[in-house]
């Protein structure tokens, strides 16, 4: 297959780099457009009031593989992969392997998760790949895993658009449990902010928090309490697996409000 592969880690992250040779080594054509420097957090940001440069990478990844690394976001990599770096469409987008997990509330910010939305918004299916630690750095169960859904999705094609939310959890390969479908969970934060004093005696703000994980979604989605919760398998061993839509009308919503009426003078 033709794969188009970026991140929001940055060119230099062994994620990417351990996910674009395993799928290259397994034969696929495999292209690399990712951001320059560590972009995480930025989630769907575009360039609009200044130009994007890409600069072509050598003696990082497979021999085989075509990179570029990218001043922009995750989404400018993407967009500007397939508009102005690619001679054809890619069959499949991939962003990852995330250092950290992208699960419950988190990809509304996520990086990793909007370059492969930037993909379905093109018209490609997508894949978001994410190891599920900030200090684990064995890559190669994800990257086996990725390789054995990229199979799967070659085999039999998926059924409509979609981005599938991949989470694995930082163990040996021979450790995972299974793979699992899940619905989106929720992922809050408590004492966000640490107000600090720099030393000019000028107060600044950093982000912090404690993630608070077993937060069950708001009812009224439609979506079945059968189905479990990506936060809560991944704890569990198990991959987790979320499609995801970019899509974010809210139908209960519309039955709810339909009732409204509006009287103007």
């Amino acid at each position: 297959m033709k794969l188009l592969i970026s991140n929001d880690d940055g060119v230099s992250a062994l994620g990417i780099r351990t996910l674009a040779d395993c799928l290259a080594q397994a034969g696929h054509d495999v292209t690399v457009v990712c951001p320059d420097r560590e972009r995480s957090a930025t989630g769907h940001g575009l360039t609009l009031h200044q130009p994007i440069r890409a600069e072509i990478v050598e003696s990082v990844f497979h021999p085989a593989i075509k990179a570029w690394a990218c001043d922009g976001t995750p989404s400018d990599c993407v967009k500007l992969a397939l508009w102005a770096l690619l001679d054809s469409p890619p069959d499949l987008v991939l962003s990852g392997i995330n250092q950290g997990a992208n699960l419950g509330t988190e990809i509304l910010y996520s990086g990793t998760v909007s370059a492969a939305m930037e993909g379905m918004i093109e018209g490609i299916p997508s894949i978001a790949l994410s190891l599920t630690s900030h200090t684990h750095r064995d890559f190669h169960p994800a990257a086996n895993f990725a390789k054995l859904l990229v199979e799967q999705i070659a085999a039999a094609p998926l059924p409509d658009l979609m981005l599938l939310n991949v989470n694995i959890p930082p163990i040996a390969w021979e450790e995972i449990a299974g793979v699992t479908l899940t619905r989106q969970g929720v992922r809050r934060y408590v004492d966000v902010f640490d107000k600090r004093v720099d030393p000019r005696g000028k107060t600044y703000y950093w982000l912090t928090g404690e993630v608070l994980e077993d937060v069950e979604p708001p009812a009224g989605l439609n979506l079945s309490p059968d189905i479990p919760i990506d936060v809560n398998v991944v704890r569990n061993n198990y991959i987790s697996i979320t499609p995801l839509q970019y899509n974010l009308t809210y139908a209960n919503g519309l039955d709810k409000l339909s009732t409204w009426e509006f009287k103007f003078p």
